[in-house]
């Protein structure tokens, strides 16, 4: 495991030799340690160091300069609407990979000449989060096993997981977008992760919702956290609930871009289902076409309130209730009948969830 004082006192010496205002953060722009500050310093860097992290906005400012592939210190311009002053991102790179990025801002003196004088402390630098990495692989290595349902299984990983997780703990799923691959380099003490698809957390309880939102901001699309368990030893029951819960989140923007199990209500039922049995339920409304569904929908998403319903479609109460009477005739189903409700409102949500897992 690297050393943070070890760390810091690299970037010092980094900053002092330069004469530059320097700061070093992970892969998913997270301050790792920073130097003292020369002359100026911007908005960006003041938010960094306070919030301990980079604003989504901004790092896609930054890696519009294609700094995660980058071999050496790439050039970026100020830019007066994001608060940005001109500055140089060193990758860290370490066996052909990157690690994190050493940020340092450029008043016009950090020639090429002077860079280079700090190679060496910047390949230290990324040893060192290299090392950090290695460390998580191992700490991971289990985790899929852990989380599988086979209970022999299970018991050899966790005499292996036992070490740096303790309390409850929750496991979280993570899609990993195409154009951030999870490399989950750094993460708070206690957190284990794996990449895959979806990428595997193992997170104490009370870290859990903070690693999800970092992670899925930081390299991914959607999350799913499951229920806490007490026991580790009942980590692949969170591990289940986590992956249905990120199903919820892709298919329905109420609960995008992070669900929580627990907040699921009848959601958990229908995430638990296949394909088979979820087609089955939307054959109710098969007979319904897009318009027809959304307002039936929204409609009963609402409780059966048709001044709400109307408002949240933009049409007028008649052109509701219109539809609704078409939707009724189409379906032999009764709208103001509890158990018709039930199943046209459950068919509904699973015709979401076949439309978009596809065939």
């Amino acid at each position: 495991m690297y050393d943070p004082a070890a760390l810091q006192e690299t970037v010092d010496e980094i900053a002092a030799r330069l004469g530059a205002s320097a700061t070093l953060e992970d892969r998913s722009f997270r301050l790792l340690a920073y130097g003292a500050q020369h002359g100026d310093i911007d908005t960006v860097r003041q938010e960094s160091i306070l919030r301990r992290r980079a604003s989504g906005e901004v790092r896609d400012y930054f890696e519009r300069y294609g700094i995660a592939r980058a071999a050496g210190p790439v050039r970026i311009p100020a830019d007066a609407a994001l608060g940005v002053l001109a500055r140089v991102c060193w990758p860290l790179r370490h066996g052909e990979v990157t690690y994190g990025y050493l940020w340092l801002l450029d008043s016009g003196a950090l020639t090429d000449e002077r860079l280079a004088a700090a190679a060496p402390l910047v390949a230290r630098a990324a040893a060192a989060l290299a090392q950090e990495a290695r460390s998580r692989s191992d700490l991971g290595r289990g985790l899929l096993a852990l989380f599988s349902a086979d209970p022999e299984e299970r018991a050899g990983a966790a005499v292996e997981a036992a070490g740096p997780v303790t309390g409850p703990v929750t496991a979280i799923a993570v899609r990993e977008s195409q154009e951030r691959v999870a490399a989950l380099w750094t993460l708070p003490r206690g957190v284990l992760a794996r990449p895959g698809s979806p990428v595997a957390l193992l997170a104490p309880a009370y870290l859990a919702g903070e690693v999800a939102q970092t992670v899925r901001s930081a390299y991914g699309t959607a999350a799913g956290v499951g229920a806490p368990r007490t026991d580790l030893a009942d980590a692949w029951l969170s591990w289940r609930e986590a992956r249905q819960a990120l199903r919820i989140a892709e298919h329905f923007p109420r609960y995008a871009p992070v669900a929580r199990w627990e907040d699921l209500g009848v959601h958990r039922l229908l995430a638990r289902l296949g394909l088979p049995d979820l087609r089955e339920l939307a054959a109710e409304v098969a007979a319904l076409d897009d318009e027809l569904a959304q307002t039936v929908e929204v409609y009963l998403d609402q409780g059966g309130h048709a001044q709400k319903a109307a408002a949240e479609l933009g049409v007028h109460r008649q052109t509701l209730y219109y539809r609704l009477g078409k939707a009724e005739r189409l379906t032999g189903r009764d709208l103001s009948d509890g158990d018709d409700r039930l199943a046209v409102h459950l068919g509904l949500k699973a015709a979401r969830l076949c439309r978009q897992e596809g065939p």
